[in-house]
């Protein structure tokens, strides 16, 4: 690394190129280094003398947190940042920034496309007619109004609340849990705010818009799924780890689950003749809900230009892990 200037570094991507980036960092007087870094050894000799760290779903674990010399930030492409381990940065002072703005209409859309593709059953019947049918290819019970259901919503923050107000326009009953947000918010959007254990018995469709915290990891498990309704429709396009992989799938199996559509899982990619890949009530996305050419062009602006706040010393608005410059 030149160090004349100072250097930013990229340890993974999934955009064609780093053109935006580049520019903002070299109009700026900055120096970028990207590798594909993919084990912890390639993490730490790309991160040591690193002014600023960006990183979209490398593990960034506290050894390669220690071996920052000089960083002033690590920044995540995206809302999450499950893949850095916060407190080991916290230790070193390094702030973690994310970009809790990013995608919030692709996804509350991927939602409710998902929402409406297993209530209408509209992959089933596209699948049922390519084969050479005609007719309905499920029984007329499978063919649901979400006029007639309740959808029961995990998390109401940014993008929580944006499902619910498109679900409030198909006229369905939405029920809301959030620890932390209160319920006089929640009843203004026109939804119901009820305990977790409430919202559980009483859904049609359950779907997660949570953080994966030490409190939300695996808070979908035999436990919770077996105090669902059977035949509840379950959506997730949050986090894999969100839900316990074998407990959802014995779920599908066995009917409590009468559908799911995910765009996570854990682990991700899906394993190779996983039982999912085969169960026709089952809608999968290869976490692509975020998607879109003006999100991923605004995650990439914004992304550049909090690393070049941090390396200047500039404040940071978006600091994920109480780290205060």
């Amino acid at each position: 690394m030149n160090a004349a200037k100072s250097t930013v570094v990229i340890t993974d991507w999934t955009f064609p190129d780093l053109g935006i980036e580049e520019g903002i960092f070299h109009a700026n007087g900055l120096e970028l280094f990207a590798r594909q870094s993919k084990t912890e050894a390639e993490l730490i000799a790309l991160c040591a003398n690193a002014d600023a760290v960006i990183t979209q779903f490398a593990r960034v674990n506290a050894n390669v947190v220690a071996a920052m010399n000089k960083a002033r930030a690590i920044v995540r492409y995206g809302i999450g940042v499950d893949n850095v381990d916060l407190d080991a940065a916290r230790a070193r002072g390094i702030p973690v920034c994310n970009v809790p703005d990013y995608c919030i209409d692709e996804v509350a859309d991927q939602t409710l496309a998902f929402i409406l593709a297993t209530t209408r059953q509209v992959v089933t019947h596209a699948t049922h007619l390519r084969s050479g049918k005609w007719g309905l290819a499920t029984p007329l019970a499978g063919m649901k109004a979400l006029r007639d259901l309740t959808v029961g919503v995990v998390g109401c923050g940014r993008i929580g609340r944006e499902v619910v107000r498109r679900l409030l326009a198909f006229k369905c009953a939405v029920l809301v849990f959030d620890p932390v947000v209160p319920a006089v918010e929640i009843e203004k959007l026109g939804a119901r705010a009820v305990s977790f254990g409430d919202l559980l018995k009483n859904v049609d469709v359950l779907t997660l818009h949570c953080p994966p915290t030490p409190q939300t990891r695996r808070l979908i498990n035999r436990e919770t799924l077996a105090q669902l309704k059977p035949g509840t429709i379950f959506i997730n396009v949050g986090r894999g780890d969100l839900a316990d992989p074998e407990a959802l799938t014995a779920a599908l199996q066995s009917g409590q689950l009468g559908a799911a559509a995910l765009d996570v899982f854990d682990p991700e990619p899906i394993p190779a003749g996983h039982p999912l890949l085969a169960m026709p009530n089952v809608i999968l996305a290869p976490h692509i809900a975020s998607c879109s050419v003006p999100a991923v062009k605004k995650l990439r602006e914004s992304v550049a230009h909090i690393a070049l706040a941090g390396v200047r010393g500039q404040p940071l608005t978006t600091v994920v892990n109480g780290v205060k410059r």
